[in-house]
């Protein structure tokens, strides 16, 4: 399958603006966490986890949707999607038991069963390809629109049963490791910010599937600039009425938290994505993001490797500046040393499959995925 650019930059995009968050965050000095560089750095910071579950849902429905053309059968579209994302969850544990290890006797041993930003990125995925098989009967349209509906639907369901879930105190009954992946409740009783549980995170894969299923419709294929202009005009008049919305003096829920499960935010923050959206695919079609070697694509190639990688040289013992014990000079450089490496590391990936590829016989190369 051919990547699409813009994926790949806004994905890359991603990664910078989560380097720069996480750098800053675990380098500087605690008075330096007051800086306007700081907050500056921690809005931007806002960003990442959500473009990258949103792309996610993109891409699970770029991909379904070319396996529907081609004829496959939903159940073994679904197959190759849930597993996906069962890979990717296993990933997600998988990190956990690494960052167990290499923290020994200062890392909890309740760290292990921690819902981080991969486990529900896996979780999206299968429930996206659960929901894609519900949609996939009839012919190749239909099922199109069932899954935009349905994608559009389910976000919209989480993005309004999140303060309740969060609230509710029903689920204390539940084990902690389950109810954390409901509303991140941990070890703690109560939802903690720092968690990706499936209210309201999943909702941004959801709103990425009913996206991605949308750039196949009549219009988007037939005037593609027109729709991405929409897709961006779309996205800041959401902005628009969820500012008013909470604006109104009436409130729909006991508890107020505009700024971690609010609905409100949730629909505000999907408005910056589709706005972001819009400006990448411009700036990909018109500007200067293809002409020659680009490295905010290259990273988005394989964002999933360098995420991995990067996070135990900025907050793991391999970390190569002192945590909290760095001038904003040094932590700059820390920074621009970790994108030189980050950036290093996608090449190399990028090349090496690229020879694993070569040697493979040529019936087998197309049924290898690409980079990620």
């Amino acid at each position: 399958m051919k990547r699409l650019s813009y994926i790949d930059w806004m994905r890359g995009l991603a990664c910078l603006l989560m380097f720069q968050t996480h750098c800053y965050d675990s380098w500087l000095r605690p008075e330096l966490h007051q800086t306007r560089l700081y907050r500056w750095s921690q809005i931007g910071g806002t960003l990442p986890a959500p473009l990258f579950i949103f792309l996610a849902g993109v891409s699970v429905a770029l991909t379904t949707e070319r396996l529907r053309e081609k004829g496959m059968a939903r159940n073994a579209i679904a197959r190759q999607t849930i597993l996906r994302g069962a890979e990717i969850f296993g990933l997600g544990i998988l990190f956990r038991i690494q960052e167990y290890i290499l923290g020994y006797k200062w890392v909890p041993w309740t760290d292990l069963l921690r819902v981080d930003v991969l486990n529900m990125l896996g979780l999206s995925i299968i429930l996206m390809g659960t929901l894609c098989w519900f949609a996939g009967s009839g012919d190749v349209n239909g099922a199109r629109k069932k899954s935009f509906v349905g994608g559009l639907a389910t976000a919209v369901v989480i993005a309004l049963a999140t303060p309740p879930v969060w609230t509710s105190s029903s689920l204390h009954a539940l084990p902690w490791p389950i109810e954390s992946y409901i509303n991140g409740v941990h070890t703690f009783h109560q939802p903690q910010v720092w968690l990706f549980p499936i209210f309201p995170w999943c909702g941004f894969a959801f709103v990425g599937l009913a996206v991605g299923f949308s750039l196949f419709s009549e219009f988007a294929r037939r005037r593609e600039a027109s729709f991405f202009a929409g897709l961006g005009a779309a996205g800041l008049l959401t902005c628009v009425l969820a500012l008013l919305f909470d604006a109104l003096p009436m409130r729909l829920y006991s508890v107020y938290d505009f700024w971690h499960s609010n609905p409100n935010f949730f629909a505000i923050r999907c408005g910056v994505m589709l706005v972001i959206l819009s400006l990448v695919y411009a700036w990909c079609r018109w500007g200067w993001a293809q002409r020659g070697f680009s490295p905010v694509i290259q990273l988005g190639t394989t964002s999933l490797l360098v995420y991995w990688v990067h996070i135990e040289f900025v907050y793991g013992r391999l970390s190569f500046l002192p945590k909290h014990g760095s001038s904003i000079l040094m932590a700059t450089m820390g920074l621009i040393v970790i994108f030189l490496a980050m950036l290093g590391l996608s090449i190399w990936r990028t090349r090496y499959k690229k020879k694993t590829v070569k040697a493979l016989p040529a019936e087998n190369r197309s049924a290898v995925a690409p980079v990620a």
